[in-house]
């Protein structure tokens, strides 16, 4: 018997989701090599433990995570398509200089036909602009997505990494149905920005709420990251700020077991999910038992007084920014 996780209807959309969603970024390479099996079968039991969105992207690997995803997720996407939410991004090309932004019209209907190939669909639940892109108005974007929308090859708009002003630019031409921004423990700066996304009904999915790896309890100062992994050419992955957030994360784990019978990865799952304006966190995971543990997550109410606890603790932590397109290795 399939296990029962309680949905929550995602902003203004009519989308119930699961509020833990497995996010994908790691099939497409930028974490280094890919075992497809094993990654299919991480895939296969999340959905097997409840969990119905799949948060992927065009740039990840272009074509690569979606491919696998469509994949492992077969036999649903051709029989039970209803049951299972997509969320797919686009907006970065590849060149020879690297990633680079590009929201232009052209370029995100060729995504958005590249990304129903690759996951061999007719539809996109949810289509997300990856990056802002300076050099795109975005009432050209906009446009170009409500045509999209339009012609049915996708259901929902929304955009990632956006500030409250950017989706408020956003919105002149047509509504922002939800936000992907970054958000965990050590990097909170986008909390300014959800009181905008709660009063617009905006509905939240945040990504790397373990913060790429650090809040696992895994890492310490001497984790060397295997070949093609970004975090090991990341600045921010060493030094002295890096050391003094590895302590956080011990403190933070003696918190979560000792005290609260969870593990640290779970608490730091429960704490973005706590915070009442976020519906899903987007989480990856290579194994069947990363995947029931961020499951579990989804179970734990933290209290007031252990929501202070975890602030107490996090306040002297060193903020760590994650990676932007600019700086991807090629």
């Amino acid at each position: 018997m399939k296990p029962t996780i309680e949905t929550v209807r995602l902003g203004m959309t009519d989308l119930q989701v699961s509020p833990v969603a497995f996010g994908t970024w790691q099939l497409g390479g930028d974490w280094g090599a890919v075992e497809e099996q094993q990654s299919i079968d991480a895939i296969r039991s999340a959905r097997a433990l409840g969990v119905n969105c799949f948060d992927t992207a065009q740039g990840y690997g272009f074509g690569a995570s979606e491919a696998l995803l469509g994949l492992a997720l077969r036999d649903d996407l051709d029989h039970h398509r209803d049951e299972v939410v997509l969320a797919t991004k686009g907006g970065l090309r590849m060149t020879g200089d690297g990633l680079k932004r590009d929201s232009s019209p052209e370029w995100l209907r060729s995504g958005v036909e590249a990304s129903l190939k690759a996951l061999a669909v007719d539809h996109i639940d949810l289509y997300q602009v990856h990056w802002p892109d300076p050099d795109v108005p975005f009432a050209e974007t906009a446009g170009a997505l409500q045509e999209l929308v339009e012609e049915g090859k996708i259901r929902h708009v929304g955009v990632s990494n956006f500030d409250a002003a950017q989706m408020a630019d956003f919105a002149e031409t047509r509504p922002v149905e939800t936000l992907q921004p970054p958000y965990d423990l050590f990097r909170r700066d986008i909390e300014r920005d959800l009181p905008y996304c709660a009063s617009h009904d905006i509905g939240v999915l945040v990504y790397g709420p373990l913060a790429h790896g650090l809040l696992t309890g895994t890492m310490d100062e001497n984790t060397r990251f295997p070949p093609g992994d970004w975090r090991g050419t990341a600045p921010f992955f060493k030094g002295a700020g890096y050391g003094k957030d590895v302590q956080v994360v011990r403190e933070l784990k003696d918190l979560a077991e000792a005290d609260l019978g969870i593990s640290v990865s779970q608490l730091a799952i429960a704490w973005v999910l706590a915070n009442p304006a976020v519906q899903i966190a987007i989480v990856g995971a290579r194994s069947r038992r990363h995947i029931e543990d961020s499951v579990a997550a989804s179970q734990v109410q933290l209290s007031e007084d252990e929501l202070e606890r975890i602030d107490e603790i996090v306040r002297d932590a060193v903020p760590l920014p994650g990676p932007s397109p600019e700086m991807m290795p090629t």
